[in-house]
């Protein structure tokens, strides 16, 4: 299974887990596992159908928006990354 790292700011919904493995060939598959489990994850990471605009996700170190968007394929050996975008000034 491929690993996801759960951002501190999403662990409340995710029972305190900072890794949690999830199934899929794509961003989008594993997603959709993870938001199965956890569905307070869905208003947190989509917005109309795709990756909502204030949450990075990166494949391998990779922000998936210049690669395949959440059609990026993952392998079982890989480690996604979700992070929120932190907003101040």
């Amino acid at each position: 299974m491929t690993k996801v790292r759960i951002p501190l700011t999403l662990r409340e919904v995710t029972g305190g887990e900072r890794e949690l493995p999830a199934e899929g060939d794509t961003v989008r598959e594993l997603l959709e596992d993870l938001m199965g489990r956890f569905p307070a994850l869905r208003n947190q990471l989509v917005e109309d159908g795709d990756i909502a605009p204030f949450v990075n996700v990166y494949v391998e170190g990779e922000d998936v928006r210049t690669l395949d968007g959440l059609e990026t394929e993952v392998r079982t050996d890989s480690t996604v990354i979700l992070l929120p975008a932190m907003a101040g000034g």
